[in-house]
């Protein structure tokens, strides 16, 4: 039976590799990696170097191919989404049919944790529910965004005894109730809470030579946020930010 790991890389830094994410690396004959263009390169660039570091022998190889591309001017965000997972269902498909022997271990690098706000799971479920092509798989937690946006600004999450909200910049975009930690925002919900009598604790490119971070006041930092995620994203080509909002601001 072939085998397929989800292997969760940290956010960022090569060092937030767990021992568990190590030892599953060296049972690894092939990594499938999806290469997003010349502007992501740094993401890929990662993912070598933590195969580089932490494998002890060569026996491994590394296949990439195109991340199939989400239509982004869908009037219909799920039915978007829907297609996307369905275009990169076939190439997984076509990866762990074709790039991996039978008895053998393949594996994805993914950023953060496979849990929160990634596919591949989803992905690998709409395979094995297909019947044709067959595998086992594992999945390996790694530390999130959101572990390291509170590590980087010397926070819990949570207050006491409170919840926090995992949600993403188009939903919060409408508002929010009650503290949020928000991921995937393209910009549009932190422009439509400027107003908001809020804190915020915001970073990006969280765990790498480029992290930054910013706090205060919501009303105060907005715009500042704004303009730099726009500064860096024209520089890189790519930004992964990470913000959690407190409605009142107070530890």
């Amino acid at each position: 039976m072939k085998k397929v790991l989800v292997i969760g890389i940290g956010a960022g830094n090569p060092d937030y590799m767990t021992v568990q994410a190590i030892n599953a690396l060296n049972t690894v004959d092939v990594f499938f990696v999806l290469d997003k263009g010349e502007a992501a390169e740094e993401l890929i660039d990662v993912r070598e170097e933590i195969c580089r570091r932490f494998i002890t022998h060569a026996n491994y190889r590394i296949v990439k191919v195109p991340q199939p591309q989400r239509d982004r001017a869908s009037a219909d965000y799920k039915a978007g989404v829907d297609a996307w997972h369905a275009d990169k269902a076939a190439v997984f498909e076509t990866l762990i049919g074709e790039e991996l022997e039978e008895g053998k271990s393949g594996a994805f690098l993914v950023w953060g944790d496979p849990a929160l706000y990634d596919s591949t799971i989803r992905i690998l479920h709409q395979i094995l529910a297909r019947g044709v092509t067959l595998f086992d798989y594992e999945v390996i937690p790694g530390i999130s965004s959101a572990q390291a946006l509170a590590a980087g600004h010397k926070i819990p999450l949570n207050r006491i005894g409170e919840p926090v909200q995992l949600t993403t910049g188009r939903r919060v975009a409408s508002g929010f109730d009650i503290d949020s930690v928000v991921l995937l925002d393209p910009g549009s919900g932190l422009r439509s809470l400027r107003e908001h009598d809020a804190t915020i604790y915001w970073g990006a490119y969280l765990g790498t030579a480029d992290e930054m971070l910013i706090s205060g006041k919501l009303k105060d930092v907005a715009d500042e946020i704004l303009r730099v995620r726009e500064e860096m994203r024209r520089a890189k080509g790519w930004i992964m930010d990470t913000y959690l909002l407190r409605r009142d601001g107070t530890e």
